[in-house]
């Protein structure tokens, strides 16, 4: 797999006063007043931001926040991120409103001063953007002379600013290349593929089975062991004849789940009891089953207490762990303790060397509220690019960038 070009490939002469549009991924979360409630994402983009104000260039940042349809939206303006942003890099970070494809843009950029940044408003305000509309991909690419694309959540979408302007600059003789998240990222997450220490045991959950069969067929002949819990492990159970209840189910999945168990054998494992509930509410009353003995009337809201110690054990045994999806409905109290566990367990494998990587989403979420975040190996800033990537699915924003002659070890 050929390895995509990075930032610090480029000689220090193709930064210093030049043009650099950065493509970063600032859809974060907004409070009701309308403020930045997690930066994170800003965060994972200083090292990119930093090195680049190192080497003198001029900094156009492009992101988009939300999905206001192609309309301008108050209410998904960067504003409140240029206000942040400002704060972390303890510089003047204006948000530019001009139309894009307007001589007064492009007057602006061309005064800008060396180590300089600017914030373009919501991409998405444009409709050309998710379309990669031409006339977009143009006006953007007209005022830059490099690209870095850094926007990992948003790779696995061939947009215009994601795709569209980092093809069309390259055809015109610009580059483009990878920044310091983009590399991280797929560094972290194709080792886990390519070249995993063993035993590799991967752990996945969530709701469906459908979201994630692309992932399971991929990563299956890979894996030692495939832990599978949360809501799509009720598919597997009535592939297996057993009675779910009023679980979530996807009766269309139940033949693909049963041909996955026999292809591979022992090396799927499944929870050996569960937490179940009358219904899905904060204040529930719980009780534990053996997968055997669920009743007719009960919701599967959680692995239970043996299936934590099981998965504990199998965790600990890793030196390579993937894990993406939660074992239950972790956002209630009642229904968290299986995920907070298996956040728990992963956490002590990377204390005692193993690489943990967790693909986004809710994952990373649960490991924040486990309080271990900071203890893995890698998380991953985008949930779906993640499990794209994880499954072999072409990135178009990745594969638009400049290709390596590197290996993974010298990147």
């Amino acid at each position: 797999m050929p390895r995509t070009l990075s930032l610090e490939e480029l000689g220090k002469d193709e930064l210093k006063g030049v043009p650099v549009m950065v493509r970063v991924d600032y859809n974060v979360p907004l409070s009701s007043s309308g403020q930045v409630s997690d930066t994170t994402r800003l965060e994972a983009s200083l090292p990119t931001l930093r090195y680049l104000t190192r080497h003198g260039a001029r900094m156009i940042l492009v992101s988009h926040l939300g999905r206001p349809d192609g309309q301008p939206d108050p209410k998904a303006s960067l504003g409140p991120v240029a206000q942040v942003l400002e704060g972390l890099l303890e510089t003047s970070v204006p948000l530019v409103t001009d139309p894009l494809d307007s001589p007064e843009l492009l007057q602006r950029v061309e005064g800008m001063e060396d180590g300089e940044v600017i914030l373009l408003e919501n991409i998405r305000f444009h409709p050309g953007e998710t379309e990669n509309d031409p006339e977009l991909v143009r006006a953007l690419t007209r005022l830059c002379r490099v690209f870095v694309g850094d926007a990992f959540g948003a790779v696995h979408r061939a947009h215009a600013s994601t795709e569209g302007v980092p093809r069309l600059l390259r055809e015109k003789g610009g580059r483009a290349v990878a920044g310091h998240l983009v590399q991280k990222e797929l560094r972290f997450l194709r080792e886990a593929l390519e070249d995993p220490d063993r035993p590799f045991v991967a752990v996945m959950g969530g709701a469906k089975i459908s979201g994630k069969i692309d992932l399971i067929e991929s990563i299956l002949p890979r894996v030692d062991r495939l832990l599978i819990g949360g809501a799509m492990a009720n598919t597997f159970f009535q592939a297996l004849g057993l009675e779910v209840g009023k679980s979530l189910v996807e009766p269309d999945r139940v033949e693909m789940a049963g041909t996955l168990l026999e292809r591979a054998g022992d090396a799927i494992l499944l929870p050996v009891d569960c937490v179940v509930a009358d219904e899905v509410t904060s204040d529930a009353k719980t009780q534990i089953r053996d997968r055997t003995e669920i009743r007719p009337h009960d919701r599967i809201v959680d692995i239970g207490p043996r299936s934590r110690d099981v998965f504990a054990k199998e965790i600990a045994g890793g030196q390579t762990l993937l894990w993406n999806g939660p074992m239950g409905v972790f956002e209630m109290a009642p229904f968290s303790e299986g995920t907070m566990a298996l956040a728990r367990a992963m956490a002590e494998a990377a204390d005692g060397g193993a690489t943990v990587v967790v693909g986004g989403g809710d994952s990373a979420a649960a490991a924040q509220v486990a309080g271990v975040a900071a203890r893995l190996t890698h998380i991953s800033t985008g949930g779906g690019a993640s499990l794209d990537l994880l499954a072999g699915k072409p990135l178009p924003g990745v594969d638009a960038l400049e290709s390596s002659d590197k290996s993974l070890e010298e990147v």
